[in-house]
């Protein structure tokens, strides 16, 4: 590696790491409990009895469907009623995902079955070197099942563009169709598979047999890697990823080149952050709030699931920390949280999609969202504390509001408000959000990780200086 390629900040790296590491929300959780658990976090579980495991000063965190997390740090005088101080993020992104039958045969292509995730750019999945992960269920030799991950690091998958000579339009209006024109090749049929007859797709079939749903060299491809054989593989839930790692770029370094940028950038800050505070000296005289940072899944979907930040995971963890209704009340009244989600970085070719008085800059500093109409969560109370906590690191603070012509975008924000939390919703600024390849600022990532620090270290000493009744 040259001089050149490891400039650049700390943090950003760490970031890249984790981008790297976690092609699907499985991995990311993965990720983010190794950091933990490296900050000495305990892992408990939803199931447990917390009355007996939870003490004063301890660090825990607990994972729900491998695809949501939640970790939390006790302070030595806590007591039931005690706020929770929450930094609330997704771990999921747009992307394409395996079908339940996903084995396609065509023109002598043996192709994959995909499905739509959320709202991405999909003309960027285009001509991209695609490769699958997510998770498997496997048996054992003994009839016990798990779900292992799995994340094949080479490329396997592509949806290849058509050539320009047989689509005159395609400079000027670029369209296609997602169900017939996007499904991507995964290698070439043998001569014989289109003269040989259909096998019937139920004939001694079990139903948790899913070797004749999919591709047998997909099977053996995922068998391989779990080192077990494909009739081991009962089922699974696998993503396409591109394989071009996150990387720094720019001139300077100033840039970050990178897939999942939106949330996972936040998502990392926030395990950053608390890994960091829970291992320093000031975590052990601390009083005042649990500390919380929660990361969901399914946010680019609408929320709703059991992973999701419309599901109990919240108020689960307010209701076993502070179990009877009066001190859930004080509890709820004592909390505050900051949803944090990428935004949007005015871009130089378009500068008409920004208001004037409201246009982030990569690496301005922390990017404060509100509307009027509540699409985001923010109000003056959470906008004023936001400023303060950023003020203790010398940050920047920038503010953005969309247009009036313009629909506005939405986070986990909103609906976590509901439960009577005090909310604010913040960012950092990116551009191409939602494309395969998203860029952000290399020195925004530690503007994250010193709000979230900062709110950590000072959230409940300076609601005690403000009055709101």
């Amino acid at each position: 590696m040259t001089m050149m390629q490891q400039s650049g900040p700390e943090a950003a790296h760490k970031l890249l790491d984790f981008v790297n590491a976690s092609p699907t929300p499985f991995h990311a959780v993965q990720a983010a409990s190794a950091r933990l658990e490296k900050a000495g976090f305990q892992k408990i579980r939803e199931h447990d009895d917390w009355e007996k495991s939870l003490k004063a000063g301890g660090k825990y965190y607990f994972t729900r469907n491998q695809s949501a997390l939640l970790a939390f740090t006790i302070p030595q005088n806590w007591q039931p009623g005690a706020g929770v101080s929450i930094v609330a993020t997704h771990i999921d992104s747009p992307n394409l995902r395996v079908r339940p039958v996903s084995k396609r045969t065509k023109s002598g292509y043996l192709q994959v079955g995909v499905e739509t995730y959320g709202g991405g750019l999909w003309h960027t999945w285009f001509d991209r070197d695609l490769s699958l992960a997510g998770r498997v269920v496997i048996a054992d030799k003994g009839g016990k099942f798990q779900s292992r991950l799995v994340k094949i690091d080479r490329p396997i998958l592509r949806i290849p563009n058509l050539a320009i000579h047989l689509n005159r339009g395609a400079a000027d209006n670029f369209q296609f169709n997602l169900e017939t024109e996007y499904v991507p090749i995964t290698g070439l049929a043998e001569a014989q598979l289109n003269s040989s007859p259909k096998e019937s797709a139920t004939a001694n079939k079990s139903a948790a047999d899913i070797q004749g749903n999919h591709h047998p060299a997909l099977l053996a491809l995922l068998a391989d890697h779990l080192s077990v054989s494909p009739e081991f593989i009962h089922d699974f839930e696998l993503h396409l990823y591109d394989t071009q790692p996150a990387v720094l770029g720019g001139l300077n370094n100033e840039f970050i080149f990178s897939p999942r940028l939106d949330n996972q950038f936040s998502s990392f800050a926030a395990v950053e952050a608390i890994s960091t505070f829970a291992s320093s000296s000031s975590f052990n005289v601390l009083e005042g709030n649990v500390n919380c940072i929660a990361l969901f899944n399914h946010e680019e979907i609408g929320s709703v699931s059991t992973s999701g930040a419309e599901s109990s995971l919240i108020p689960f963890l307010l209701q076993r920390l502070s179990p009877s209704p009066g001190a859930y009340a004080q509890s709820v009244a004592r909390s505050f949280l900051i949803s944090s989600d990428m935004g949007h970085a005015i871009h130089p070719n378009y500068t008409s999609k920004h208001e004037e008085n409201h246009a982030p800059l990569i690496n301005g500093g922390v990017v404060i969202k509100t509307n009027a109409k509540q699409r985001y969560a923010s109000d003056a109370i959470g906008t004023f504390v936001v400023k303060k906590l950023i003020e203790k690191k010398g940050g920047k603070v920038q503010e953005y509001e969309v247009r009036n012509d313009m629909a506005c975008g939405s986070t986990v924000g909103p609906m976590l408000s509901k439960i009577g939390v005090r909310t604010v919703d913040v960012g950092c600024a990116q551009l191409a959000m939602h494309s395969i390849r998203e860029t952000a600022g290399a020195y925004d990532v530690q503007n994250a990780i010193d709000l979230f620090t900062a709110f950590f270290e000072g959230f409940s000493e300076l609601d005690k200086s403000l009055t709101v009744e």
